[in-house]
């Protein structure tokens, strides 16, 4: 087995874990591009209605159709999941339960990837 080959098995073994331990994750492969309505609602936890809403306050914005709506909320729904992970370390490394403000805040400080949040919560 050449390292492609083991990076792909490995890759495979993570996410069948993580499936073992969330059966019901939203990240249930499914093509989008065929499947009906309320296939892509039941893949995101975001309404898809309030996105919308909210692509559409841009004023450069008319029309959005549905797979771009549906792409959009998934790219959010990942971004929060991953700035809630990095704010959980903080926690975890003040020992602490409870995320916290300043969780959130030493995560945007020390992570290059959430810089451009600097200042949002104040």
């Amino acid at each position: 087995m050449d390292n492609s080959e083991v990076d792909a098995l490995n890759k495979e073994i993570q996410l069948d874990k993580i499936h073992e331990e969330n059966p019901q994750d939203s990240r249930d492969e499914v093509n989008i591009s065929h499947g009906n309505e309320e296939q892509r609602e039941k893949l995101i936890r975001l309404p898809l209605g309030r996105i919308k809403t909210i692509i559409k306050m841009d004023p450069e914005v008319c029309l959005v159709n549905q797979e771009a709506t549906f792409l959009v909320a998934k790219s959010v729904e990942f971004f929060i999941e991953s700035l809630a992970k990095e704010a959980y370390k903080y926690t975890v490394q003040a020992k602490k339960k409870t995320v916290q403000k300043r969780d959130v805040e030493n995560a945007i400080d020390n992570v290059d990837a959430l810089v451009f949040l600097e200042g949002m919560l104040d």
